[in-house]
């Protein structure tokens, strides 16, 4: 008898003896969005893997001396993700109740830095405006604080110590899918996960 239940074991391991099936088994490969931040374009010290960049208010020429760059590309998940286009959103954010610390400080691995820069979950909003949508891959881009400011109709006079600008995307896969969203964790700048669902630049005053 024991021996019959053994066979019956070895059997159904062998030709998978399943009698559920479950939602996670019909993944799909979808593409993440890549940001390759300039940390040397940042009015004051900052670290690529943050994804965040600054303009320093203390500066009287801030709003048109200093650069927010920083560069779009995708994962596409060793070629399995196919990418159609990714389209970009911009939107003016005042602080938030409980801002990051600054300096940055970075993670035990002194890699990426130990907590989210902005606010989850990254997802568009009402105030955020559609800026393009790119097809062509790595694109590169440079914003002044005044040029931010207009695209986003923006008093720069109003603008107060951690207050920021940040850009969100959607992409859009080779089948017309939108992925609108991701994970939280994937998107958190203190985990180094391969996602990186926005990047943005704040307002700070240091002399």
């Amino acid at each position: 008898m024991k021996k019959i239940s053994i066979l019956s074991l070895l059997i159904c391991l062998l030709f998978s003896c399943k009698t559920v099936d479950y939602e996670w088994e019909n993944f799909t490969y979808v593409a993440t969005p890549k940001v390759t931040l300039n940390a040397e374009s940042s009015a004051l010290p900052t670290f690529a893997s943050a994804k965040t960049s600054f303009f320093n208010l203390a500066d009287p020429d801030y709003s048109t001396s200093q650069k927010f760059e920083w560069e779009l590309d995708y994962y596409d998940a060793e070629g399995r993700a196919d990418v159609e286009a990714i389209e970009v959103y911009i939107g003016f954010n005042r602080r938030e109740g409980n801002p990051p610390v600054y300096p940055l400080v970075l993670s035990l691995a002194e890699v990426h830095p130990n907590e989210r820069q902005f606010p989850l979950p990254s997802v568009i909003r009402a105030n955020d405006i559609l800026l393009e949508r790119v097809t062509t891959f790595p694109k590169q881009y440079s914003f002044t604080a005044s040029e931010l400011a207009a695209l986003t109709q923006t008093n720069l006079s109003t603008v107060a110590v951690n207050d920021y600008f940040l850009f969100k995307f959607i992409v859009i896969m080779a089948d017309g899918k939108r992925i609108v969203q991701y994970n939280d964790n994937s998107c958190d700048e203190s985990r180094g996960e391969l996602c990186d669902c926005r990047v943005g630049v704040r307002f700070k005053n240091i002399r």
